[in-house]
């Protein structure tokens, strides 16, 4: 199914589909214009609940000068690789999922960019998202800590998104046993009440605006967030990870069982490739920041980036300071007076 709105257009495909083509109906005959392939991923994701704003915004900034098309993937890391392999010019994408690429692990060990060899490099942060642990409301006897979740079946969220690997390193920093259980995320509620998963992992983005799966799983079931205990706290800040607190009636429509919510969070980015154009990536990070209140009016997600967009941008870049920003983005923060000689500029050999 795909839905043509003014020049974009959302493409609702199986999620195995490793390259989608969208050709709009509504398109002049004989047209010529430029185009923009935005990978997000899954649906059911954030990400793509909030592409249709953000290429709206390009879409208004670039006067249909651009036909851009949004395609989603079954998960973040496999919209990275599409755009990698030619396949989209923009890939959802966040520093937890920058770092594994740039290190050659995980779903990234011997994998090598098709048509040029071109890895992701900075280019556009545009939220933080928190990390937790959550469980249905009638088993929250059981779990105290995040340790109590250790070798038991766990929904981490979809194998391969920015979430699912952020609990990696948690897990990791923690010495738990990292035993995830696949299901369909619509089926979570289900999955939770039956006991098939001990507990699942959630997230916010900005601390305020839930993930659609998650609206959908907290609409059937009640369900009660479990924090990390004090020495699992400290644990992760010595393994120099960060943890979060906020008001978990920013998020949620009913209680959830604490008073603040600890999360761990990483930052959201929409990066490219390095041919990408430069004129193009500037004016794309341009129109965001000209549009960044109007964005953060229309979902709570973006209230950190209207906040502070110049100050997420080189929060972004400093998670990852060996990864090299894109032209286009240098150039909008050398104009801003924010850039740091000590990064690198990022080539089309890069």
């Amino acid at each position: 199914m795909s839905n043509t709105r003014s020049g974009l257009v959302f493409a609702v495909l199986p999620a195995v589909v490793a390259a989608i083509l969208v050709v709009s109906a509504t398109e002049p005959a004989g047209a010529q214009r430029k185009s923009i392939r935005w990978a997000t991923s899954s649906p059911d994701s954030y990400g793509y609940q909030v592409a249709a704003a953000m290429t709206k915004i390009l879409d208004e900034a670039f006067g249909g000068e651009y036909f851009i098309t949004v395609s989603p993937y079954a998960s973040t890391i496999s919209a990275m690789k599409a755009v990698m392999d030619g396949n989209g010019d923009v890939g959802y994408t966040a520093d937890v999922g920058m770092t594994q690429l740039y290190a050659e692990e995980g779903a990234f060990r011997h994998y090598t960019p098709i048509p040029r060899g071109e890895k992701l490099v900075h280019a556009l942060y545009a939220y933080p998202m928190e990390s937790f642990m959550a469980t249905a409301a009638t088993n929250a006897g059981q779990y105290k800590c995040w340790g109590d979740f250790s070798g038991k079946p766990v929904f981490f969220t979809t194998m391969g998104f920015m979430n699912w690997l952020n609990f990696q390193r948690i897990y990791k920093a923690l010495g738990y046993q990292f035993k995830h259980t696949p299901i369909d995320a619509r089926t979570q509620a289900a999955a939770l009440q039956a006991g098939t998963i001990a507990g699942a992992v959630a997230y916010t983005t900005a601390g305020r605006s839930l993930a659609p799966y998650w609206k959908e799983t907290e609409g059937r079931i009640d369900v009660t967030v479990v924090n990390p205990c004090p020495p699992e706290v400290e644990k992760l800040k010595a393994a120099g990870l960060q943890v979060t607190a906020f008001d978990p009636k920013n998020a949620f429509s009913k209680d959830v069982g604490v008073k603040e919510i600890l999360g761990v969070p990483l930052l959201f980015a929409y990066n490219v490739r390095p041919s990408l154009g430069e004129d193009l990536v500037y004016r794309m990070v341009t129109a965001f920041y000209r549009s960044k209140d109007k964005l953060a009016q229309g979902d709570p997600g973006f209230t950190d980036m209207a906040r502070d967009f110049i100050g997420m941008q080189v929060r972004g870049i400093n998670a990852n300071r060996h990864i090299p920003v894109h032209p286009g983005l240098a150039r909008f923060l050398k104009e801003h007076k924010a850039w740091d000689d000590k990064w690198k500029i990022a080539s089309s050999a890069s």
